[in-house]
């Protein structure tokens, strides 16, 4: 469990100096933490999702936003729980990355690109040889979210906090203002809430 932690303060506070080398190496180790039940489909449990929040209120404003999305309020809720404790876990603002899958996939779970990337996330399946396991399901909820967010944390890490060049990396669009723009207006117009800072 100390190991875990451990590995977890790295992740959210790199100590300055390293290089991108040993930044990308401790994306490698903290997407490694995957206990068997998180490598299958199944979402966040309730239990799980209020141990981080006190705030009953998310939950319930993102699900009325997603709902054009997914009319199924279970549904919703199950995949909002996750995004929430997913992006938690990796240092990222849970609305931030609502907007991400909103531009990446629309928040359809079986999107394939034109490149191959899938999921939610549209994670490119060569991640899984670079930071996973061949049992991982890039289609998988818990997963491709795990994936996701762990690759645009180390990708903050690694452009110094800098969101917007983060995001173009994500993206592989390093550069360009298209991709970066689409999110943060997402962010801004459709998944803001009170406790952010745009």
């Amino acid at each position: 469990m100390y190991q875990v932690i451990a590995i977890l303060l790295i992740i959210l506070f790199p100590i300055t100096g390293h290089t991108s080398i040993q930044r990308y190496e401790h994306l490698i180790i903290s997407t490694q933490i995957f206990t068997q039940t998180e490598i299958n489909d199944e979402a966040v449990t309730y239990q799980d999702y209020i141990k981080l929040t006190t705030d009953n209120v998310w939950l319930v404003t993102m699900s009325e936003r997603l709902k054009r999305f997914k009319s199924d309020q279970n549904e919703r809720e199950s995949f909002l729980r996750t995004v929430y404790y997913e992006a938690t876990r990796a240092g990222l603002n849970p609305q931030l990355v609502l907007s991400v899958i909103q531009v990446e996939s629309g928040f359809r779970k079986y999107a394939i690109s034109h490149a191959g990337a899938r999921g939610y996330m549209q994670i490119m399946p060569f991640w899984i040889d670079t930071i996973g396991e061949a049992n991982h399901n890039l289609f998988h909820l818990r997963v491709n979210l795990r994936y996701g967010c762990m690759i645009l944390r180390h990708y903050l890490n690694k452009e110094n906090g800098d969101l917007f060049r983060a995001l173009g990396r994500y993206n592989g669009s390093l550069g360009q203002s298209t991709y970066p723009q689409l999110v943060f207006n997402l962010w801004h117009s459709t998944w803001h809430y009170p406790s952010d800072t745009l």
